[in-house]
């Protein structure tokens, strides 16, 4: 979400957006939710307008991201991966769905990098 947030860019953020030009990011269901509930938020906190939300929202479609279909983990199950890794159950799906595929993760969240780390689970390097 730092693409669509002008005080949070980075050159991670920066880095994993070229890389999408080439490559596929694989992503919980409960992505699409998050994008847009954060979108709306910094909305209502005059964080960025409705045009740049507009804008951000037709760039991302633009992206090579495609949604995990696998049947979402029992609640106990996030629940334990979430204790392990000491995130919220949100951040566990993220986790979940790299340990299934043994696929890296790109985040920027240091909680989620360390639980990630705790799990033996690779953090994408985008260079």
């Amino acid at each position: 979400m730092a693409w669509a947030l002008p005080d949070e860019q980075s050159d991670y953020a920066d880095r994993v957006l070229l890389r999408l030009a080439d490559e596929a990011a694989l992503v919980p269901l409960m992505w699409q939710f998050e994008v847009a509930n954060t979108l709306l938020v910094n909305e209502r906190r005059n964080r960025i307008q409705v045009a740049e939300t507009s804008e951000f929202l037709l760039n991302l479609r633009q992206l090579a991201i495609v949604r995990d279909d696998a049947v979402p983990p029992t609640i106990e199950s996030l629940t334990e991966l979430g204790r392990r890794a000491q995130t919220s159950a949100y951040d566990a799906l993220y986790l979940e769905v790299a340990v299934r595929r043994r696929l890296p993760l790109a985040t920027m969240d240091k909680r989620l990098r360390a639980g990630a780390q705790q799990l033996g689970v690779t953090l994408f390097d985008p260079r």
